[in-house]
């Protein structure tokens, strides 16, 4: 049986996309080179958030055709979530579910943009985050993986997040909580683990971890390991974390932190604190003998 949309996230997508104003682009008439991808339901996402952006203007213009895009991302999505469900209601109510969430997914990835913007020099528009970041294309997806993994369908998240992370090098788990205003920056080699939960205007630069210090045995079986328990950091709010820091174990990183390069941090760090390597290995050059 096909998949038919029955709420009404198309009247309030039509009404956000109404709501838009510069420096988001509003324009319904950029041309931009097509692009292929392997999984079909991440273009169609992108093509629903933020239809200016990824030729799609129509969905600007015309609330049924957001109501078409709905039912066709819907049958994908539930062909996806299927696979891991003894039956169909489920599936089913889950899209739903998923696809209500979209209006309100899409303020969020508004604001990442916005911290994008305002906290890397390079930027030059919205538009160039949106269609080129390589960390708003892994929050995109984790932020609508994150929906599924908190509604049951953890599986079909993790699919998800691991294409974003073949597409970008970007390993975001569908568990992370991850606050408003998030930005990574270049992004290679990033890695937030399942229980870690990150705060407000956090940016985060390439080959960071927010991982887990050491893991326990399931009780019983000593070649397995325990599952379901806090082994992530928190982040707070208003947080800078440096390239090829490793922040790790469940711990507390507190508020207005700055946390410099390559930094290991395994202990909590207070409010309004910076941490940085004290002494930095010194370099001895020599001059080859002809």
């Amino acid at each position: 049986m096909e998949y038919r949309y029955d709420g009404d996230a198309h009247e309030r997508l039509s009404a956000a996309y109404e709501d838009d104003s510069e420096p988001f682009p509003t324009g319904v008439t950029a041309c931009f080179p097509d692009r292929n991808h392997r999984r079909e339901e991440v273009e169609l996402l992108q093509e629903l958030l933020f239809p200016t952006c990824w030729n799609a203007p129509e969905l600007a213009r015309d609330e049924l055709a957001v109501l078409d895009h709905l039912d066709t991302i819907g049958d994908l999505f539930r062909a996806g979530i299927c696979p891991y469900s003894d039956g169909e209601t489920r599936p089913r109510e889950t899209v739903s579910a998923l696809l209500d969430s979209l209006p309100r997914i899409r303020r969020v990835l508004k604001r990442d943009v916005e911290a994008a913007y305002k906290g890397d020099p390079a930027a030059k528009t919205y538009m160039e985050i949106v269609r080129s970041y390589p960390g708003f294309l892994a929050i995109t997806v984790q932020r609508v993986a994150h929906v599924l993994y908190d509604i049951g369908a953890e599986e079909y998240a993790r699919e998800l997040t691991e294409y974003a992370k073949t597409r970008t090098g970007i390993d975001i788990h569908p568990g992370a909580e991850i606050g408003e205003y998030f930005f990574i920056d270049h992004g290679t080699g990033v890695v937030i683990g399942e229980s870690a939960t990150v705060g407000e205007w956090v940016r985060l630069y390439q080959d960071v971890t927010l991982g887990a210090l050491h893991f326990e045995e399931e009780e019983g079986d000593e070649h397995a390991l325990k599952k379901d328990y806090k082994r992530h950091p928190d982040i707070g709010d208003h947080v800078v974390i440096g390239a090829g820091t490793k922040v790790l174990g469940s711990i507390t990183v507190g508020d207005h932190v700055s946390i410099g390069a390559n930094s290991w941090i395994t202990e909590d760090v207070p409010d309004h604190t910076k941490v940085y390597i004290k002494d930095h290995p010194t370099q001895e050059r020599k001059r080859y003998q002809g």
